[in-house]
């Protein structure tokens, strides 16, 4: 991930918004939500889950595939490690073995 897509992930999550909506997908992954689901979990209007929505796609966050006449949105896990991975790189002060544990818990596939 370089210095761009990891500034426009963190200006789309610094949002409580859209920290709302990412965090309610990423706890129903990998199956998702369509918009009406994240709209009422919410309690969210339809233009303004509309608008989240979209930052958090644009930041490429977020995914949506069209299912019939709904949409369903999905956490795009691998971003999100990506994301996290990228903000721990040059941690521990020039000891990147202190952050180990936690670098390969969040880069796991489980």
């Amino acid at each position: 991930m370089d210095t761009k897509q990891t500034l426009d992930s963190l200006s789309a999550l610094g949002h409580e918004g859209r920290l709302a909506v990412f965090r309610l997908l990423v706890r129903h992954a990998p199956e998702g939500l369509n918009a009406g689901e994240i709209a009422t979990a919410l309690n969210f209007r339809a233009n303004t889950l509309s608008a989240n929505l979209t930052v958090l796609a644009n930041a490429g966050l977020i995914a949506g595939e069209r299912e019939g006449r709904h949409i369903r949105y999905r956490a795009d896990l691998d971003s999100m490690r990506e994301l996290m991975g990228f903000l721990l790189e040059d941690c521990c002060g020039g000891s990147p073995e202190i952050c180990r544990p936690i670098l390969d818990e969040i880069t796991c596939r489980c």
